[in-house]
């Protein structure tokens, strides 16, 4: 790794790092961007778009960044995953099909690419260099240039490529497939997987990780909570069931919990109950992590993140969550009134009309 690459990524952990104890100030600005249809394909979720919502006043709706309109009789692209970076001043979105870069000053599409075997949940390096993008359930990763959008490496794991996780340091990628138990570990210098994590019961769903990369919680199916993985021994330690709840029939996804999550500081892990339409929250100071709360939302969730203070969560249902108390601060709403719900959001600060801190669509601890 060069002597710059190495200084932009201590530069950006020590930005993540401070982020969860750092409200923005008075001259900064804070938005949501939410990426849509990015509940399957149902437009009556959001329409179509990358919606941008106030998160200072009360979370209004502010504009809507138009992407990809279908031809008539033809059904939109499901949006399958968002990443933002401040530093090269871009966000990400892709679907199935494509992989896209928006400009977030003047918000055109500055290119967009069909990658080899489609699309799905990507992951942004902490420079803003470099995306890992899974194929579309497929074979592979596609290694992607964040600026010009070409391909630089292939990682081959067979698993039904789905969910990506950068660590903060950027040394590390946690790659997860629909069809494997197994969570691969690759090297961001080498683009190679260097270890496996596991098996755990079944196959890995969503997931999350410390920022010490210590530590995995990963939903995995047929299970209503989450199991916990030693990401140094590359063991499984603990399964967690969510108590007083039973699993159920869902709308989406196939499996109990699709959805888990991490506040910034790594005190709690959230995990979502699509059957029963709650969210469940678990004290992560204590290992294996202990249920505390649990709390209804409006619709089935199948995601969950948090704004980069800790203060508010974002299930994907559509509610903005008072961390502390648990209680719904606001609830998203478009230009229309209609109900927006999104697995794929994140959170940018402007200072100065510029981006200058952009979290992410997953809940990583940021503590080292």
């Amino acid at each position: 790794m060069s002597a710059r690459k190495v200084h932009l990524y201590a530069l950006c952990l020590l930005t993540s790092l401070a982020v969860w104890a750092r409200p923005a100030t008075a001259e900064e600005r804070r938005f949501l961007y939410v990426a849509t249809p990015g509940i399957r394909n149902y437009v009556d979720y959001g329409g179509i778009g990358v919606i941008v919502f106030d998160i200072d006043n009360g979370h209004r709706f502010v504009r809507r960044i138009p992407t990809w309109q279908p031809p008539d009789g033809k059904d939109p692209e499901n949006v399958k995953g968002v990443a933002a970076s401040a530093r090269t001043g871009k966000l990400y979105v892709t679907t199935y099909k494509r992989l896209a870069a928006i400009d977030l000053l003047t918000e055109k599409m500055l290119w967009e690419k069909e990658l080899e075997g489609g699309c799905d949940r990507l992951a942004i390096s902490p420079d803003g260099d470099n995306l890992y993008v899974p194929s579309f359930e497929g074979a592979h990763w596609n290694v992607v240039n964040g600026a010009t959008g070409d391909v630089m490496a292939k990682i081959v794991t067979k698993s039904g490529a789905h969910n990506t996780v950068y660590s903060l340091d950027g040394a590390r990628v946690y790659l997860a497939g629909l069809h494997s138990p197994l969570l691969s570990v690759a090297d961001t210098t080498t683009h190679t997987v260097a270890k496996t994590v596991g098996p755990f019961g079944h196959s890995i769903r969503p997931f999350t990780i410390n920022g010490s990369q210590t530590l995995c919680f990963v939903n995995v199916n047929g299970l209503l909570g989450f199991e916990v993985g030693d990401l140094r021994t590359g063991k499984m330690l603990h399964r967690v069931e969510v108590e007083g709840y039973k699993p159920g029939p869902v709308k989406r996804h196939g499996c109990p919990s699709h959805g888990i999550a991490m506040t910034p500081d790594e005190a709690e892990i959230w995990v979502v109950d699509g059957h029963n339409s709650m969210v469940h929250v678990f004290d992560a100071t204590v290992m294996p992590p202990k249920q505390t709360t649990s709390f209804k939302v409006r619709d089935q969730p199948g995601w969950i993140t948090f704004s980069m203070d800790g203060l508010r969560a974002y299930p994907s249902s559509g509610e903005v969550i008072d961390t502390r108390t648990k209680r719904t601060l606001a609830t998203l709403e478009d230009e229309t009134g209609r109900q927006v719900g999104s697995e794929k959001m994140l959170e940018i600060i402007f200072a100065n009309g510029k981006p200058i801190r952009a979290g992410n669509q997953f809940g990583v601890g940021a503590k080292r």
